[in-house]
């Protein structure tokens, strides 16, 4: 199974940015982690990042993947772009944060991409991307 993780802007500051909501462990330590699980699991895992919103298209409409992990940052309020990408690629994804949205400033209450998501999963830290790629080995994987 082959899962792309799609990381948006100011994902990479974490450990320097809003402790209190994402806690001090870093952007490496993120993707150490996610990494080591994935392998435990037998996933191939491409992890991206990027503060560029039409990278962040560009790497959907290219993606070779079973499915997909999103953390739009930012762009999950705002993005129709994005939301397009996803939509237009017709694979399976999972909408993830790292804080709980809903416990934290209205305008991040409302995101343009869980209506077409298959499920969305908040504010479990760093366990989000792992709850994630729990389900899709569980829901997809031929093992």
């Amino acid at each position: 199974m082959n899962i792309t993780v799609i990381n948006g802007p100011n994902l990479n500051m974490l450990g320097q940015r809003e402790k209190e909501h994402y806690g001090d462990f870093t952007y490496e330590n993120l993707i150490d982690t996610v990494k080591e699980h994935a392998d435990s699991r037998s996933v191939d895992l491409d992890i991206f990042q990027s503060n560029h919103e039409g990278e962040i298209v560009s790497k959907i409409q290219t993606s070779d993947t079973d499915c997909f992990i999103v953390n739009a940052g930012a762009y999950t309020h705002t993005s129709i772009a994005v939301r397009d990408a996803l939509a237009a690629v017709s694979k399976p994804f999972l909408e993830v944060h790292i804080s709980n949205v809903y416990a934290r400033e209205y305008f991040r209450h409302t995101s343009c991409l869980s209506d077409i998501a298959e499920g969305v999963i908040c504010g479990l830290g760093i366990y989000s991307y792992i709850a994630a790629i729990d389900y899709f080995v569980h829901k997809y994987s031929s093992a």
